[in-house]
């Protein structure tokens, strides 16, 4: 499978979104949901553990991800990123929200919303894999030049 090569990894990963969910098997639906993920053209970036990347082979066929470096991520946050102004607990100081990171010392939305990319998807469009040249799947560093085409 397309994730054997990359079973090792610590960095982030990027995850978008580029099938919309209407006529989606449920479970499927929660997975991606489960992933922050509400909308075609919504990216996010998560930890490469285990468990994140499971979720990713579950719903390969509406995903596409790849691993991310820092000059991508600056310029992603720079460029799409909306600031968080939300609460970090409850009134009684007893539960921490999560809908957030940190970058830079600013607090963020975990969700990035993109544009549709420039010049469209690969050649077979969104329903075939990228490696028979379509848009969905693992495209390990190649993520990157899609992400800048969003931007």
């Amino acid at each position: 499978m397309a994730l054997e090569s990359n079973k090792g990894l610590v960095g982030k990963v990027v995850v978008v979104l580029v099938r919309g969910l209407v006529g989606v098997k449920r479970d499927i639906r929660e997975t991606i949901h489960l992933l922050n993920l509400k909308s075609a053209n919504n990216c996010v970036v998560l930890d490469a553990t285990p468990v994140n990347l499971g979720m990713l082979r579950k719903a390969k066929d509406y995903l596409t991800w790849g691993e991310i470096d820092e000059n991508i991520l600056k310029e992603l946050v720079e460029k799409r990123g909306i600031e968080y102004l939300g609460r970090l607990t409850d009134s009684k100081s007893k539960i921490n929200y999560n809908k957030y990171f940190e970058f830079n010392g600013k607090k963020y939305h975990k969700t990035f919303r993109l544009n549709p990319p420039k010049k469209g998807f690969e050649s077979k469009g969104i329903k075939f894999p990228y490696k028979m040249g379509g848009a969905l799947g693992y495209r390990a560093s190649k993520i990157k030049d899609l992400i800048l085409r969003m931007i």
